[in-house]
């Protein structure tokens, strides 16, 4: 997963009129999309498939 900032960096009224390309993207790539609201960093939209994956790697990490 390398982050594409020209590509992955999207303010939330971007995200609000592409959505369904945003998660075409997100699912096709597996790179996480970096929402901005204000030009700010205030959240992050990820596919499910990734989602699961860090789930289950940080419950790994506290059995440790």
């Amino acid at each position: 997963m390398n982050i594409n900032l020209k590509e992955d960096i999207r303010p939330i009224s971007y995200i609000k009129t592409h959505a369904a390309d945003m998660l075409k993207y997100i699912n096709d790539n597996k790179n996480p999309i970096i929402v901005t609201q204000n030009g700010e960093a205030r959240g992050v939209l990820l596919d499910v498939e990734s989602y699961q994956n860090m789930i289950n790697a940080l419950s790994l990490m506290k059995l440790i």
